[in-house]
């Protein structure tokens, strides 16, 4: 899985770039996720310090280097601003399968980045990577991630109950799947 390469490719769809994150990116990350909105359905608590976003990015860099997690920045073609950032995790090579995540800064809601930036990472991970399944898991109140999850053609497969526990709430998820034969080259661009 990209053996050779120093950083990710960058990924292009019509509004966005997603790119490789770099120490310029930190203050948009932690714009990103000091955001209790955008964190209520992450599997961490919003940060309060920039810090936290430093060492979340030296993170980013050494799971890559190990090729266990492959984390993009979501910057706006028109002015390369991260705006958020979309994830395949937990990479098995063995079993070709990744978890998905992703997170959009507050001000993007609405605007269709999310489906558009995920939809590039899946077409990614099934003609890159070559993965047979990708997964993703989601609470269940974040009806507009499960919206972007089924328009891509993703399956409900389940509800793990209390999951996760965020600033003292206990919350459930749902999980989503997508296999590669089940997947519709194409569904990204829309």
């Amino acid at each position: 899985m990209l053996t050779d390469a120093k950083t990710l490719p960058t990924l292009e769809t019509p509004r966005l770039r997603l790119r490789w994150l770099t120490e310029a990116d930190v203050p948009a990350l932690f714009e990103l996720f000091s955001h209790r909105e955008v964190t209520r359905y992450w599997s961490w608590a919003a940060y309060t310090e920039v810090a936290q976003a430093e060492k979340l990015l030296r993170a980013i860099h050494a799971f890559f280097a190990e090729r266990s997690l492959f984390q993009w920045g979501i910057a706006r073609r028109e002015d390369d601003k991260v705006v958020g950032t979309c994830t395949l995790s937990d990479l098995s090579q063995t079993h070709r399968r990744a978890s998905l995540g992703y997170a959009l800064n507050r001000a993007c809601w609405g605007q269709g980045y999310g489906r558009e930036a995920v939809g590039r990472v899946v077409e990614f991970g099934f003609t890159e990577l070559e993965l047979n399944r990708v997964e993703a898991d989601v609470d269940p109140r974040n009806v507009a991630s499960i919206k972007v999850l089924e328009e891509l053609g993703f399956q409900h497969e389940g509800r793990q109950r209390e999951r996760y526990i965020i600033d003292g709430e206990i919350q459930d998820a749902v999980m989503y799947g997508l296999l590669r034969r089940e997947w519709r080259p194409g569904s990204s661009s829309r």
